[in-house]
């Protein structure tokens, strides 16, 4: 009997990691056990691009590896990206508003000081994924951009007070 090295049992479509039957697959088990969870779809995109590691590109979650293997679960959590931020593109800029309010009430920062360092820090930019195409990513941060401009003109005019950004 021979052993094969490791080029030859990845090369037979073979994995050495644990992979447990659900009978779903990797997107699904994402959806039902984790993004479904969150509310807002602009929390998805935050949630998703802090599974991307910045050195590889490759997304990383060890319960949907564990399951599925990290390569199934990279394509799933690579397709569910790009499928939310597809989604949150097709919302108008009011839907938008009030999904970004969603997110935002989700967080203990107040809003005006999350505004304030949007504003600096325009961590935004990093949530759009791979895949998607220069005109969707120019989109995507058009209206994040605008949404940001309306929020600062609403607590520049009163309209909101940093108490307002939770619910209660």
């Amino acid at each position: 009997m021979r052993i094969l090295n490791k080029m030859e049992f990845k090369s037979r479509g073979l994995t050495s990691e644990p992979r447990m039957e659900t009978g779903q697959r990797p997107a699904e088990d994402l959806w039902r056990r984790t993004l479904s969870q969150i509310p807002a779809i602009y929390g998805r995109l935050v949630y998703l691009s802090t599974l991307r590691n910045s050195d590889s590109g490759r997304y990383e979650h060890h319960g949907l590896s564990t399951l599925f293997g990290a390569d199934q679960a990279d394509q799933a959590m690579r397709e569910s990206h790009l499928a939310s931020f597809r989604e949150w593109l097709k919302l108008n800029l009011e839907q938008q508003k009030a999904d970004l309010d969603l997110y935002l009430c989700s967080l203990p920062t107040d809003r005006r000081t999350l505004v304030e360092s949007w504003s600096r820090l325009a961590p935004y930019r990093n949530l759009s994924p791979v895949a998607a195409s220069e005109p969707e990513k120019r989109l995507f941060l058009e209206d994040l951009e605008i949404l940001l401009e309306t929020l600062k003109n609403e607590y520049a005019s009163g309209g909101r007070r940093p108490s307002d950004s939770r619910p209660r």
